[in-house]
C-alpha cells in the first residue's frame, strides 16, 4: 500500500491509496510463525534494492510542533516504521522541554540522579537508539536524518550541520573521531543511530543556548559504586553556539540547517543552491497527533511507561558504604543492592574483605529502585553495628 504525506494547513495529512486504512508494522508479539516457504526465502541472500538516482529523490524538512519528549520520540519511531523513504528523504527537526534522554542500553542511575530529576521537574526518557545520555531543553535543537538503510551516511548528515554553521555564522566546526561536532575543541553535538530494514535514521543534538547549569546538574549521579554492563556515556566539555556567536538562536539554527539540507544533493555533498532547493518539498510543520499519525498515541504511551524508561535498565548492583557503631571507628559495612528490571531483588550488607552477604529484611525488597529508596535503607541501617553483622554471619554459617 503506497503512502504519501502532503502538507495541508501546516499539518501533514495521511493519504492512503486503499480506503483510508492504516497498515502498521506488527510488533514481535503479533508476528505469525513463518511458513516453510518463508523460511526458505529468508535463507536466501538479501537482494540489494534498486539504485535510485539523486534526481528522483525528493527531500523534506519536517518541523515538530510538540516540545514533549515522549511525543517527539514517538513521532520519530512512527516515521521510521511507517514512512517510505525510497524516493523521499526527510530531516525531522524538534526541540524538547527540559529532559534527560538516555540511550536504549543505558542505566539511568549511572547517568543521572533520577530522584533529583523528578524533584526538579526534569523528565527522564529512554530513546530507541544507542549512544549516551544527553540533556535537552528548548535551547537545544535535535535533528533526525531519515533514509533507506542502504543510503545511511552519518558523515553526510554531520557535514550538513557544519556547513550550515559556516554558511550562516562563519562558525568553523569539526567532526571528531567519535562523530561529535566540536567548536574549538568543545562539543556542541552528540550523535546516535538506528539501523534497520528497510529504513534507518541518524539523529544528533545541537547546543544553541541550552541551560548549561541545569545540564551539568542533571548529569550527576548519586555517589555510590555501580556495577553494571550498561553502555556508559563518555563525558566531554561542551559549548553553546551562543558562546561563539551571540546572534545564534534555535529558530535561526532550524532554518539554517533545514535550508542546507534542501540545497544539498540527496547522496553527495554537492551544493545545488536555490535551484536544488526549489526542486524539494520544502519545510512542513508537523502536528504529531493521532489524527495525522494513527498509532502514535500508543507509541507515546510505550515510551513514557515505567517499564520502558526504568524497567529496560540492564541488571546491575549498587554498593554504598555504611557508617556503623562499634569499638573500631574505622570499621565500615557495605550495603549491596542487586537490581533487575528496575526492581530491588537482593538487599544485603557485608563486612570489609568479605564476600558473604547478610540479607536485609525490608519491605522495599521487590520495589522499584531509586536513590530515595537506597538512602532510606542506608538511614534505617545506621544503628546496625559491626558486631551484629558478625554474629549474623556466624549464625548463618
Amino acid at each position: 500500500m503506497s503512502r504519501l504525506l502532503r502538507r495541508n494547513s501546516s499539518q501533514l495529512r495521511l493519504l492512503l491509496s486503499s480506503g483510508g486504512q492504516v497498515t502498521r508494522l506488527a510488533s514481535s508479539g503479533e508476528v505469525s510463525p513463518p511458513t516453510a516457504g518463508q523460511q526458505e526465502i529468508r535463507k536466501q541472500k538479501r537482494q540489494p534494492p534498486p539504485v535510485v538516482p539523486d534526481s528522483e529523490i525528493k527531500k523534506s524538512v519536517f518541523i515538530s510542533q510538540s516540545s514533549d519528549v515522549f511525543t517527539n520520540l514517538a513521532l520519530e519511531d512512527w516515521l521510521y516504521k511507517n514512512f517510505d523513504f525510497s524516493h523521499h528523504h526527510v530531516l525531522l527537526l524538534w526541540a524538547n522541554d527540559p529532559c534527560v534522554v538516555i540511550g536504549r542500553h543505558q542505566n539511568p542511575f549511572t547517568e543521572a540522579n533520577v530522584s533529583k530529576l523528578v524533584d526538579r521537574g526534569i523528565t527522564l526518557a529512554r530513546r530507541n537508539s544507542g549512544g549516551g545520555a544527553v540533556y535537552h531543553d528548548l535551547g537545544n535543537l535535535n535533528c533526525t536524518f531519515f533514509s533507506p538503510r542502504e543510503r545511511y551516511d552519518r558523515k553526510y548528515n554531520l557535514n550538513i550541520v557544519t556547513r550550515a554553521l559556516f554558511r550562516e555564522w562563519a562558525i568553523k566546526a569539526e567532526i571528531n573521531d567519535r562523530d561529535d561536532i566540536v567548536v574549538m575543541n568543545k562539543k556542541i553535538s552528540g550523535t546516535a543511530a538506528k539501523l534497520g530494514h528497510p529504513n534507518s535514521y541518524h539523529h544528533c543534538t545541537i547546543l544553541a543556548s541550552a541551560n548549561k547549569l541545569h545540564l551539568g546538574e542533571s548529569l550527576v549521579r548519586e555517589p555510590a559504586n555501580y556495577i553494571s554492563r550498561a553502555t556508559a556515556s563518555v563525558p566531554s566539555p561542551i559549548r553553546n553556539l551562543v558562546d561563539v556567536n551571540r546572534t545564534v538562536s534555535v529558530p535561526q539554527l532550524r532554518s539554517a540547517v533545514g535550508y542546507e539540507y534542501l540545497r544539498t544533493a540527496a547522496t553527495s555533498l554537492e551544493d545545488g543552491g536555490s535551484t536544488q532547493t526549489m526542486k524539494q518539498r520544502g519545510f512542513q510543520l508537523i502536528n504529531p497527533t493521532e489524527k495525522w499519525f494513527p498509532g502514535i498515541e500508543e507509541l507515546r504511551s510505550n515510551y513514557s511507561s515505567w517499564d520502558w524508561v526504568i524497567g529496560k535498565t540492564p541488571k546491575f548492583t549498587v554498593q554504598k558504604d555504611l557508617d556503623v557503631k562499634g569499638d573500631d571507628p574505622g570499621m565500615k559495612l557495605k550495603l549491596s543492592v542487586e537490581v533487575e528490571a528496575g526492581l530491588m531483588k537482593e538487599i544485603g550488607i557485608q563486612l570489609p574483605q568479605s564476600d558473604q552477604l547478610v540479607p536485609v529484611v525490608t519491605p522495599l525488597q521487590g520495589k522499584p529502585y531509586n536513590e530515595e529508596n537506597l538512602n532510606g535503607i542506608v538511614g534505617a541501617l545506621k544503628l546496625v553495628s559491626a558486631s551484629n553483622v558478625k554474629q549474623a554471619i556466624n549464625g548463618s554459617a
